[in-house]
């Protein structure tokens, strides 16, 4: 997917020299989070409406503002992923994109690219959501394929959904199969399983058990 097919020119650059009313009007005039300042094709970075809504005199102009302008930007033809991760690194909903050398071509709008997540295997593809949990230093994505694949099942998408006290929460989109031979094999490895199942034979084993000796200790 070529990413640079989504570049956008709708909206008007900020420059240097606006004051705060023409700023004002420009973000009354788009929904964006962030306004690109570029002169003569030159970019010099973004200012993020927060910072505008604070600033009370109509006066002051970009150039006397310059400890506000955050640099953030990608590349053009930079893979979609990346793209978003960078959306979601500076939480804004535009992202200006320079060319090869350097200079403004345009933004990105975020709503493209979740549209273009929405369509990957990952959230498109029937299949089956798996949450497990292990130490940052032990898990391994080629153990995790493993796993999978020994159990006749396919890796659709997997992300690291999070990180606490050092143990990391791994998202998993699996073809559709059987689970339970998987979910045995996930807690063979010491892995958690972070989400329930409507049958999942270890917690009904596990559920047994627990009544046998609940009876047994009733005796």
């Amino acid at each position: 997917m070529q990413t640079i097919n989504y570049i956008l020119k709708d909206i008007r650059p900020l420059a240097l020299k606006d004051n705060m009313e023409k700023i004002r009007k420009s973000f009354q005039e788009y929904p964006y989070s962030h306004i690109p300042i570029v002169e003569k094709k030159i970019f010099y970075g973004v200012i993020s409406r927060q910072e505008i809504e604070i600033i009370q005199s109509d006066s002051l102009k970009l150039n006397e503002l310059r400890q506000l302008i955050e640099p953030f930007y990608v590349i053009e033809n930079m893979n979609w992923f990346e793209v978003l991760q960078n959306f979601a690194t500076y939480n804004t909903n535009i992202m200006p994109v320079l060319n090869a050398k350097k200079e403004y071509a345009g933004y990105y709008e975020l709503d493209d690219f979740l549209n273009l997540f929405k369509c990957t295997p990952f959230l498109h593809e029937q299949g089956v959501i798996l949450v497990v949990a292990k130490s940052v230093n032990d898990y391994s994505f080629s153990e995790i394929s493993q796993i999978i694949e020994s159990n006749n099942a396919k890796l659709l998408g997997v992300f690291i959904s999070k990180i606490e006290d050092d143990v990391a929460h791994i998202t998993l989109k699996l073809s559709p199969h059987d689970i339970n031979n998987t979910l045995h094999s996930f807690r063979r490895y010491n892995y958690e399983i972070l989400n329930e199942f409507e049958k999942d034979d270890y917690l009904d084993e596990l559920n047994e058990r627990s009544d046998y000796l609940q009876k047994y200790l009733n005796i």
